[in-house]
Protein backbone atom coordinates (compact mmCIF):
# COMPACT_ATOMS: atom_id res chain seq x y z
CA UNK A 1 0.00 0.00 0.00
CA UNK A 2 1.36 3.41 -0.95
CA UNK A 3 -0.11 6.72 0.26
CA UNK A 4 1.19 8.23 -2.99
CA UNK A 5 -1.87 6.82 -4.73
CA UNK A 6 -4.10 9.19 -2.76
CA UNK A 7 -2.14 12.16 -4.10
CA UNK A 8 -2.26 10.69 -7.62
CA UNK A 9 -6.03 10.26 -7.30
CA UNK A 10 -6.36 13.78 -5.88
CA UNK A 11 -4.55 15.27 -8.86
CA UNK A 12 -6.44 13.10 -11.35
CA UNK A 13 -9.82 13.96 -9.86
CA UNK A 14 -9.02 17.67 -9.81
CA UNK A 15 -7.72 17.79 -13.38
CA UNK A 16 -10.58 15.75 -14.87
CA UNK A 17 -13.18 17.83 -13.01
CA UNK A 18 -11.51 21.16 -13.81
CA UNK A 19 -12.83 21.72 -17.35
CA UNK A 20 -16.00 23.77 -16.89
CA UNK A 21 -18.85 21.49 -17.98
CA UNK A 22 -22.59 21.42 -17.30
CA UNK A 23 -22.24 20.49 -13.63
CA UNK A 24 -19.65 23.22 -13.05
CA UNK A 25 -21.98 25.75 -14.70
CA UNK A 26 -24.89 24.59 -12.53
CA UNK A 27 -22.67 24.78 -9.44
CA UNK A 28 -21.72 28.41 -10.13
CA UNK A 29 -25.32 29.35 -10.89
CA UNK A 30 -26.51 27.62 -7.74
CA UNK A 31 -24.15 29.64 -5.57
CA UNK A 32 -24.94 32.97 -7.26
CA UNK A 33 -28.69 32.50 -6.98
CA UNK A 34 -29.20 30.38 -3.86
CA UNK A 35 -26.01 30.38 -1.81
CA UNK A 36 -23.03 28.19 -0.98
CA UNK A 37 -25.03 25.25 0.37
CA UNK A 38 -26.91 24.83 -2.90
CA UNK A 39 -23.72 24.96 -4.96
CA UNK A 40 -21.89 22.61 -2.61
CA UNK A 41 -24.66 20.00 -2.88
CA UNK A 42 -24.28 20.08 -6.66
CA UNK A 43 -20.51 19.73 -6.29
CA UNK A 44 -20.75 16.78 -3.90
CA UNK A 45 -23.21 15.07 -6.24
CA UNK A 46 -20.86 15.55 -9.19
CA UNK A 47 -17.94 14.18 -7.16
CA UNK A 48 -20.04 11.14 -6.18
CA UNK A 49 -20.59 10.46 -9.88
CA UNK A 50 -16.80 10.49 -10.27
CA UNK A 51 -16.54 7.81 -7.56
CA UNK A 52 -18.71 5.44 -9.61
CA UNK A 53 -16.78 5.85 -12.83
CA UNK A 54 -13.32 6.01 -11.22
CA UNK A 55 -14.04 2.79 -9.30
CA UNK A 56 -15.18 1.08 -12.51
CA UNK A 57 -12.06 2.36 -14.31
CA UNK A 58 -9.71 1.29 -11.49
CA UNK A 59 -11.04 -2.24 -11.13
CA UNK A 60 -12.02 -2.61 -14.78
CA UNK A 61 -15.52 -3.63 -13.74
CA UNK A 62 -16.59 -5.45 -16.91
CA UNK A 63 -20.31 -5.15 -16.25
CA UNK A 64 -20.18 -1.35 -16.02
CA UNK A 65 -17.74 -1.02 -18.92
CA UNK A 66 -19.90 -3.22 -21.15
CA UNK A 67 -23.04 -1.32 -20.20
CA UNK A 68 -21.50 2.10 -20.85
CA UNK A 69 -19.92 1.05 -24.15
CA UNK A 70 -23.02 -0.66 -25.48
CA UNK A 71 -25.41 2.06 -24.29
CA UNK A 72 -23.17 5.07 -24.97
CA UNK A 73 -25.41 6.53 -27.73
CA UNK A 74 -28.53 6.21 -25.57
CA UNK A 75 -26.71 7.76 -22.61
CA UNK A 76 -25.63 10.69 -24.75
CA UNK A 77 -29.18 11.16 -26.01
CA UNK A 78 -30.62 10.98 -22.50
CA UNK A 79 -28.00 13.37 -21.15
CA UNK A 80 -28.55 15.73 -24.08
CA UNK A 81 -32.31 15.82 -23.53
CA UNK A 82 -31.81 16.42 -19.81
CA UNK A 83 -29.44 19.29 -20.48
CA UNK A 84 -31.70 20.87 -23.10
CA UNK A 85 -34.69 20.55 -20.76
CA UNK A 86 -32.73 22.09 -17.89
CA UNK A 87 -31.45 24.80 -20.23
CA UNK A 88 -34.91 25.76 -21.48
CA UNK A 89 -36.29 25.78 -17.92
CA UNK A 90 -33.39 27.94 -16.73
CA UNK A 91 -33.60 30.32 -19.69
CA UNK A 92 -37.32 30.89 -19.17
CA UNK A 93 -37.00 31.32 -15.40
CA UNK A 94 -37.93 34.78 -14.22
CA UNK A 95 -35.69 36.64 -11.78
CA UNK A 96 -38.09 36.38 -8.88
CA UNK A 97 -39.66 32.98 -9.45
CA UNK A 98 -36.30 31.25 -10.01
CA UNK A 99 -35.43 31.77 -6.38
CA UNK A 100 -38.13 29.27 -5.46
CA UNK A 101 -36.46 26.44 -7.40
CA UNK A 102 -34.71 24.79 -4.38
CA UNK A 103 -38.04 24.65 -2.54
CA UNK A 104 -39.71 22.95 -5.51
CA UNK A 105 -37.38 19.96 -5.86
CA UNK A 106 -35.60 20.06 -2.47
CA UNK A 107 -31.97 19.29 -1.67
CA UNK A 108 -32.40 15.55 -2.26
CA UNK A 109 -33.88 16.26 -5.67
CA UNK A 110 -30.98 18.58 -6.52
CA UNK A 111 -28.47 15.92 -5.49
CA UNK A 112 -30.26 13.11 -7.35
CA UNK A 113 -30.75 15.07 -10.58
CA UNK A 114 -27.12 16.23 -10.63
CA UNK A 115 -25.87 12.70 -9.87
CA UNK A 116 -27.96 11.29 -12.73
CA UNK A 117 -26.64 13.98 -15.05
CA UNK A 118 -23.07 13.07 -14.08
CA UNK A 119 -23.69 9.41 -14.89
CA UNK A 120 -25.01 10.19 -18.37
CA UNK A 121 -21.57 11.39 -19.50
CA UNK A 122 -19.68 8.25 -20.64
CA UNK A 123 -16.56 10.30 -21.39
CA UNK A 124 -15.95 10.45 -17.65
CA UNK A 125 -15.39 6.69 -17.52
CA UNK A 126 -13.05 6.73 -20.50
CA UNK A 127 -11.15 9.68 -19.04
CA UNK A 128 -10.47 7.84 -15.79
CA UNK A 129 -9.62 4.65 -17.65
CA UNK A 130 -6.98 6.49 -19.68
CA UNK A 131 -5.58 8.31 -16.63
CA UNK A 132 -5.39 5.15 -14.51
CA UNK A 133 -3.77 3.23 -17.34
CA UNK A 134 -1.03 5.88 -17.46
CA UNK A 135 -0.60 5.57 -13.69
CA UNK A 136 -0.19 1.79 -13.93
CA UNK A 137 -3.20 0.94 -11.82
CA UNK A 138 -3.26 -2.62 -13.21
CA UNK A 139 -0.17 -3.32 -11.10
CA UNK A 140 -1.96 -2.56 -7.80
CA UNK A 141 -5.34 -4.23 -8.30
CA UNK A 142 -4.42 -6.85 -5.72
CA UNK A 143 -3.80 -4.08 -3.17
CA UNK A 144 -7.33 -3.07 -2.21
CA UNK A 145 -6.23 -0.27 0.11
CA UNK A 146 -4.07 1.33 -2.58
CA UNK A 147 -6.99 1.33 -5.03
CA UNK A 148 -9.28 2.65 -2.29
CA UNK A 149 -6.81 5.48 -1.64
CA UNK A 150 -6.71 6.24 -5.36
CA UNK A 151 -10.49 6.40 -5.68
CA UNK A 152 -10.76 8.36 -2.43
CA UNK A 153 -8.23 10.81 -3.81
CA UNK A 154 -10.31 11.18 -6.97
CA UNK A 155 -13.37 12.10 -4.90
CA UNK A 156 -11.40 14.62 -2.84
CA UNK A 157 -9.78 16.10 -5.95
CA UNK A 158 -13.12 16.49 -7.71
CA UNK A 159 -14.68 17.95 -4.57
CA UNK A 160 -11.71 20.33 -4.21
CA UNK A 161 -12.42 21.73 -7.68
CA UNK A 162 -16.11 22.20 -6.97
CA UNK A 163 -15.26 23.80 -3.60
CA UNK A 164 -13.09 26.26 -5.49
CA UNK A 165 -16.01 27.05 -7.81
CA UNK A 166 -18.25 27.60 -4.77
CA UNK A 167 -15.70 29.92 -3.17
CA UNK A 168 -15.15 31.80 -6.43
CA UNK A 169 -18.86 32.28 -7.11
CA UNK A 170 -19.58 33.28 -3.50
CA UNK A 171 -17.21 36.24 -3.85
CA UNK A 172 -19.50 37.74 -6.50
CA UNK A 173 -22.86 36.70 -5.05
CA UNK A 174 -23.50 39.91 -3.13
CA UNK A 175 -23.09 41.91 -6.33
CA UNK A 176 -25.83 40.02 -8.17
CA UNK A 177 -28.96 42.11 -8.66
CA UNK A 178 -32.44 41.02 -9.77
CA UNK A 179 -31.51 42.03 -13.31
CA UNK A 180 -28.27 40.08 -12.93
CA UNK A 181 -30.23 36.97 -11.96
CA UNK A 182 -32.19 37.24 -15.18
CA UNK A 183 -28.98 37.57 -17.20
CA UNK A 184 -27.42 34.59 -15.39
CA UNK A 185 -30.49 32.47 -16.19
CA UNK A 186 -30.30 33.42 -19.86
CA UNK A 187 -26.55 32.72 -20.17
CA UNK A 188 -26.63 29.46 -18.19
CA UNK A 189 -29.72 28.31 -20.08
CA UNK A 190 -28.08 28.88 -23.45
CA UNK A 191 -24.87 27.15 -22.35
CA UNK A 192 -26.80 24.11 -21.10
CA UNK A 193 -28.78 23.96 -24.35
CA UNK A 194 -25.49 24.10 -26.28
CA UNK A 195 -24.00 21.25 -24.23
CA UNK A 196 -27.21 19.27 -24.66
CA UNK A 197 -27.31 19.83 -28.41
CA UNK A 198 -23.70 18.67 -28.78
CA UNK A 199 -24.48 15.57 -26.74
CA UNK A 200 -27.54 14.83 -28.89
CA UNK A 201 -25.56 15.21 -32.12
CA UNK A 202 -22.82 12.88 -30.85
CA UNK A 203 -25.43 10.37 -29.74
CA UNK A 204 -27.21 10.43 -33.09
CA UNK A 205 -23.91 10.04 -34.97
CA UNK A 206 -23.02 7.06 -32.78
CA UNK A 207 -26.39 5.46 -33.58
CA UNK A 208 -25.84 5.97 -37.31
CA UNK A 209 -22.56 4.03 -37.08
CA UNK A 210 -24.22 1.02 -35.46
Amino acid sequence: MSPDFFLKGLLTGFLLAAPIGPIGILCIRGVLLYGRRHGFIIGVSGACGDIIYSTAAAFGVKLIFDFVVSHQPAMRLAGGLMLIGAGVFTYLSRSGSSLNEPRIIGEKGIFASTFLLALTNPLTLFGYAAAFSALGVNNILSEFLSVALLVGGVFCGSLLWFSFLVWFAQRFRQKVTARGIGIINKIVGLVLILFGTISLIMGLRAIEKL
